[in-house]
């Protein structure tokens, strides 16, 4: 198994400053940044560390198809087309291998990916994504030694495994680094098994950090041009003090090799994964209770918030944290136990990292005040388990027609059965339904359509269409720019859409 893989399509500033003295102008000395030089040598960093890096042997049984039907690459587009035809070969009594009603034959799948020790006993650290469903894994050291190893916890959503294996000895080990204080530019050591040539070392820079791939909930990459392949998936990144600072993980390529883009788990945030998963085998993260967005430009100005900043709270779970403490849908979250809410992609990574049962300030910005509330952190995994779960219980919409009502390049008609109908609009859902969309308008660059419902505007319900104008009145003479939508699918499932009132 492999580094993943993001397939792309191809993917100083100087301040002066004079001091006019008569007619003599005197230039200020520019500052001049002074870079540290190369290491002189990797090699008694590599010599020190490798013996802790292992690569990761993955072997998965996978059922074959029946005797006599070739095994075609996944996808192929004639698969069921030659199936069909070697049945009918075998109904024939064309195959002399498996008879009708066998059970199919199973086959062994082997992938290669990298590890580190952490414990001389046995810990040992890699990918989630390296041992997936895999049925025995076996850690290959560098002095040729294998070890079956157990599987102690894994966790998806940061890809990380911690594995157990029982050495006769102990083992060479390598220590956890603060990924929090790499700056870019820094020197950093990849050593793994890219494309299954075990042992390998590569160096670079630390080219950038915090970055977002898409890839989680929890993206905050380290970003290096250290040489990073297939096959290095788990590996440790290292400083130059020989502490790893982060999990090889992914790369963005066009061909699945390195291009000087590879992307790194940081240590801050698997750390506290490891931990959690060696002492309960799974994790337990911190659980707000809510569904966030982004603030863009337009909704900071309906909500007065001065600019874009902070998570915008559109759905409170009624069986949540952040309920009984007081949270309200249209909420900005500012702070989290007093650290800084930037963006929404913030808020996850400080909520998962808080330790389940603590109570945590937390400041949001309501109708342009600042508010601060306490809330006691639920665990994610049980409201995970808790929405898979839950049934909300449906009830009827009121019965009755009015008029079709236009604003904002939009239809709007009352929700009434035929509606539901229509657009297979849930009973839970209530509010004024969207009938049309202009295709060249605001609404619909906004992903607006028909079959969406408006359930409040700047947080006041609407209940039938001419509710959507009489409350846009009301905002264009309070001298306001915009009007903040709160937007329902037909699946109930809601966000915020600031749209202008000119």
């Amino acid at each position: 198994m492999g580094v993943r893989s993001l397939v792309s399509q191809s993917f100083q500033r100087t301040a002066c400053a004079a001091l006019a003295l008569s007619l003599v102008v005197t230039p200020l000395a520019p500052v001049v940044a002074q870079a540290r030089s190369a290491p002189e040598s990797f090699a008694d960093l590599a010599e020190t560390v490798s013996s802790a890096v292992v690569n990761i042997s993955a072997s998965t049984t996978v059922e074959e198809k029946r005797a006599g039907v070739p095994n075609l690459p996944p996808g192929t587009p004639f698969d069921d087309l030659f199936e069909e035809f070697f049945r009918r070969r075998q109904g024939q009594g064309g195959n002399e291998g498996q008879g009708q009603g066998q059970a199919p034959r199973q086959r062994r799948s082997s992938s290669l990916g990298s590890g580190f020790v952490i414990d001389p006993a046995g810990i040992v650290i890699t990918n989630n994504h390296v041992i997936a469903d895999a049925t025995e894994i076996t850690v290959i050291f560098t002095d040729g030694q294998k070890l079956k190893a157990e599987i102690i916890g894994k966790d998806a959503k940061v890809d990380i495994a911690v594995l157990r294996v029982k050495p006769d000895k102990p083992l060479n080990a390598v220590k956890f680094g603060d990924s929090e204080k790499m700056r870019v530019g820094e020197w950093v050591m990849a050593v793994g098994n890219p494309f299954g040539l075990g042992g390998t070392v590569t160096a670079g820079i630390v080219s950038a950090r915090n970055r977002n791939i898409d890839s989680g909930p929890y993206d905050n990459y380290i970003q290096t041009d250290a040489s990073i392949n297939k096959g290095n998936s788990g590996g440790p990144l290292f400083n130059m003090n020989g502490d790893v600072i982060g999990v090889n993980t992914a790369i963005l390529s066009p061909s699945g090799g390195s291009v000087g883009i590879g992307f790194a788990t940081p240590s801050a945030t698997v750390q506290p994964i490891i931990d959690q998963l060696i002492s309960f085998g799974e994790t337990r993260r911190g659980w707000l209770g809510v569904r966030i967005q982004n603030v863009d430009d337009a909704i900071a100005e309906s909500l007065k918030l001065g600019k874009a900043r902070g998570a915008l709270v559109a759905v409170v779970d009624e069986k949540g944290p952040g309920k009984p403490a007081g949270m309200k849908a249209g909420d900005v979250i500012l702070k989290f136990d007093g650290k800084d809410v930037t963006e929404s992609r913030d808020l996850p990574k400080l909520v998962a990292a808080t330790p389940v049962g603590k109570q945590v300030d937390v400041l949001v910005m309501r109708d342009g005040k600042e508010l601060t509330l306490k809330v006691t952190l639920g665990r994610l995994e049980d409201g995970e388990k808790q929405a898979s779960l839950d049934k909300k219980t449906q009830t009827d919409a009121q019965p009755g027609r009015s008029a079709v009502q236009k604003a904002f390049g939009m239809e709007f008609g009352s929700l009434d059965a035929d509606a539901r109908k229509k657009f297979a609009i849930k009973d839970s859902v209530k509010g004024v339904v969207v009938t049309n969309v202009d295709a060249n308008s605001v609404a619909s660059e906004k992903r607006i359509q028909p079959g969406d419902t408006i359930v409040e505007i700047n947080q006041e319900a609407v209940s039938k269409p001419t509710d959507i104008a009489a409350r846009t009145k009301v905002l264009k003479d309070q001298g306001r720019k915009s009007a903040l939508f709160l937007v329902a699918n037909a699946q109930g499932d809601v966000r915020f859409v600031a749209l202008n009132l000119d």
